[in-house]
């Protein structure tokens, strides 16, 4: 699957619908965004299963606050709705092929039992 754009108004669609989710936050006026570009491009041909949304940060300014991205590219994997990644930066096509590879292999269930942990220890702070 070819990378699809992600707008303010599919966000919630997108991630709703699909396992795994991997963001590219960039600008047209990005040197970097431009060289990973073709990296995020080739990795969503390379898997069909995930989707890879491209977000303009300029355009897509809602969004882009939303997620406090004061720097681009950035680059964002969910799974099951759960933000598992986020970093600013380019990648070369190995290291997001790994990263690829460490988000299906994450187990959710204890992820979600964590981030459950997590929620009932602030709640009794």
């Amino acid at each position: 699957m070819a990378t699809i754009e992600v707008t303010d108004d599919s966000f919630k669609d997108v991630i709703d619908n699909n396992p795994i989710v991997i963001l590219d936050f960039w600008a047209t006026w990005c040197g970097p965004c431009k060289g990973f570009a073709p990296v995020f491009e080739a990795a969503s041909e390379k898997h069909p299963d995930i989707v890879f949304g491209k977000i303009d940060t300029d355009q897509q300014q809602e969004l882009s606050s939303g997620f406090q991205i004061r720097s681009v590219p950035t680059l964002m994997i969910l799974r099951d709705r759960i933000m598992i990644y986020r970093e600013a930066g380019a990648l070369g096509a190995g290291a997001l092929e790994k990263l690829i590879e460490e988000a299906r292999a994450l187990d959710m269930d204890a992820i979600r039992a964590e981030l459950a942990e997590l929620q009932k220890k602030e709640g009794q702070a």
